[in-house]
């Protein structure tokens, strides 16, 4: 499978860029007249066939294009980056191969990390979906500070998974099956506490990810997994 930037029309030419081309013509020895698929990100199944094999700029036309059905129930996460990019970036590759709609970097009193470059981060976003067949790109947003996100979540099941003692349910747990779900992960010195209040008085639900205080990034996949397994049982 390939990506394409653009929606493209059926019957439509589209020119693959350097990497793709190279990788479909020099890795998987494609050549002209061969089928492949590409897919926009954002649903779209087109089925194409090879028109130019050049290993820089091959160029296929579109010949049917399916779109297909996105994900009834999203699971997103809001997540404090950390310092050390390549451990959320391992978070933001895992997260889409196990199935994720939506990722929001989250700035909370005790972040580590601020900034990021999207360009980076959306390629591996990119090269992820590809490499686990899906056809519907993660929502990278902006970063956002957690008050405000914490005051007008984008979801309608919402929790928040912390480390202080306290009741808490495991995720598996306390979530319904096929609701809109929001999950926060704090930094690696967690939540502060009166983080945590705002949050429980706006709603969000302390859970559980397991009886191991786990690293931010490892916490995030967890979630996920709980998320995706809950939505499949």
């Amino acid at each position: 499978m390939f990506y394409a930037k653009e929606l493209l029309p059926a019957a439509a030419t589209y020119t693959m860029d350097e990497p793709g081309s190279k990788y479909c013509i020099m890795v998987l020895r494609h050549t002209a007249g061969d089928e492949v698929i590409l897919t926009d990100g954002r649903g779209g199944h087109y089925t194409a066939i090879i028109t130019d094999d050049n290993r820089k700029k091959c160029v296929v036309t579109i010949s049917r294009y399916t779109l297909m059905p996105p994900v009834a129930a999203p699971v997103r996460i809001a997540i404090a980056f950390t310092k050390n990019t390549s451990r959320i970036e391992w978070f933001l590759e895992k997260a889409t191969e196990i199935g994720i709609q939506s990722i929001i970097p989250l700035v909370s009193h005790r972040s580590e990390k601020e900034k990021f470059r999207a360009d980076r981060l959306e390629n591996i976003l990119v090269a992820a979906m590809l490499q686990s067949q899906q056809y519907y790109l993660p929502e990278l947003s902006a970063p956002a500070s957690f008050d405000t996100l914490v005051k007008a979540p984008p979801a309608d099941q919402l929790f928040i998974a912390h480390c202080l003692p306290e009741q808490k349910q495991h995720l598996w747990q306390a979530m319904e099956k096929g609701r809109d779900t929001l999950l926060l992960i704090g930094p690696e010195g967690d939540f502060t506490p009166e983080e945590i209040a705002l949050a429980l008085g706006k709603g969000f639900k302390p859970v559980s990810l397991g009886e191991t205080r786990l690293r931010t990034e490892t916490a995030g996949v967890v979630g996920v997994t709980m998320m995706n397994a809950v939505n499949a049982g």
